[in-house]
């Protein structure tokens, strides 16, 4: 997408490849991967993971990426910035018992300005507000009433809190327990840490792969076939399926080999048992609705969009029109930063945004990521829905 916006040859995944081999064949330094040039080529890569589907040797750049910046900082310091990104999950939730504080500060011009120079954030990019209350609280005080009130049970599953809908969309994590509940879904709470998104994203190799060793050896006795995991942030709940098994060694990669079998994206699940016949369009309104939808980078690269297209034509008369933009350019936090914000709104420009803005003023915009939500709205003024929110609304 950079080279799709920018047209510099520097920015394509074949110069990447090649700047990395020939820096690490030729590079005099005793940390090869201690170079200024080649992280300059790298610094444009947004981890989109579409290398890892498009190249016919499956080339991961955003794997390459995370282990350079690891490398990298172990000669170079790290800026202020990368440990404000990594510490988002720890912010949010001292942020979210202080709740109308903190939003109004991120809201007034003055001083979200003043935070954003500080961490070095584009002034033109809206911060992420917080909830008014969590949505693992919302659970704890909730599910067991939930639970209790299931008439015939469906099924069961564990849900992975993940720490963007967690403190900054919980209205999204409720809807979707309220959507599991009304379809006939027993839901469990397994204690576990943050997804180690950030820290994956930013090179900080080995806080991520603490993460991914205490979520396996939190959840591996109580996910199986019958109970599986499943989650709403792509990025957060793919990372048990892409990136854990690579962070790990030995019996702990075996064992989250064995996890990831039976982790799903909430799309993934609701589409399987809708195949199943255990959810059935009788369960929905027959409104009319034209929805156009946006899916996000990993969630392609790893699972496709057919389990968002079908869950979200279970309505009978709903009908799905899928943006084909690629990345949206927004990239988890790329798009905050203010070296990187002219070139994500040029990303979005290619065809989301045009897409987005030509859509009928009663369609529905949806987008199963948090980051691609979050870049529509700042770069069209239209308010984008997870697909939950939508059968959610859609339930008889």
């Amino acid at each position: 997408p950079s080279y799709q916006a920018s047209k510099d040859e520097r920015n394509t995944t074949r110069a990447r490849a090649n700047m990395l081999r020939e820096i690490l064949n030729n590079n005099p330094h005793r940390n090869k991967f201690n170079s200024k040039e080649l992280y300059d080529v790298l610094d444009l890569c947004l981890s989109c993971k579409g290398c890892k589907t498009e190249c016919p040797s499956g080339v991961d750049v955003a794997k390459l990426k995370s282990e350079f910046l690891y490398q990298y900082y172990q000669t170079n310091r790290r800026p202020l910035r990368m440990y404000a990104i990594t510490a988002f999950g720890k912010t949010q939730k001292l942020a979210s018992h202080f709740s109308i504080l903190y939003n109004y500060m991120v809201s007034s011009a003055i001083l979200s300005s003043a935070i954003k120079k500080a961490i070095g954030f584009s002034l033109y990019r809206s911060l992420p507000k917080v909830h008014g209350t969590s949505w693992m609280k919302w659970l704890r005080k909730n599910i067991h009433q939930l639970n209790a009130s299931l008439d015939q049970k469906k099924g069961e599953v564990v849900i992975f809190v993940d720490e963007f809908t967690n403190y900054n969309e919980a209205h999204i994590g409720i809807k979707t327990t309220l959507l599991l509940n009304e379809l006939g879904y027993r839901i469990h709470i397994v204690k576990h840490t943050e997804s180690g998104r950030a820290h994956l994203s930013k090179g900080f190799l080995k806080t991520a792969r603490k993460l991914a060793r205490h979520n396996v050896n939190l959840l591996k006795s109580a996910i199986n076939h019958s109970i599986p995991l499943i989650g709403i942030e792509p990025s957060a709940i793919l990372s048990f399926r892409d990136e854990y098994p690579d962070l790990l060694r030995e019996k702990e990669k075996k064992e989250a080999l064995s996890l990831a079998e039976n982790v799903f994206t909430i799309e993934e699940f609701i589409a399987s048992e809708f195949k199943q016949g255990k959810i059935t369009a009788d369960q929905f309104i027959d409104l009319e609705a034209t929805i156009h939808y946006h899916g996000h980078c990993q969630q392609k690269a790893i699972v496709g969009t057919d389990p968002a297209r079908t869950i979200l034509q279970i309505p009978r008369n709903f009908t799905v029109k899928e943006i084909k933009s690629g990345c949206c350019g927004m990239a988890g936090s790329f798009g905050y930063e203010k070296e990187h914000f002219d070139l994500s709104m040029k990303i979005g420009e290619l065809v989301l945004f045009p897409a987005v803005r030509n859509a009928n003023m009663e369609d529905i915009i949806s987008a199963s990521g948090t980051s691609c939500r979050h870049h529509i709205k700042d770069g069209t003024g239209k308010i984008a829905v997870h697909p939950v929110e939508i059968l959610y609304d859609a339930l008889l």
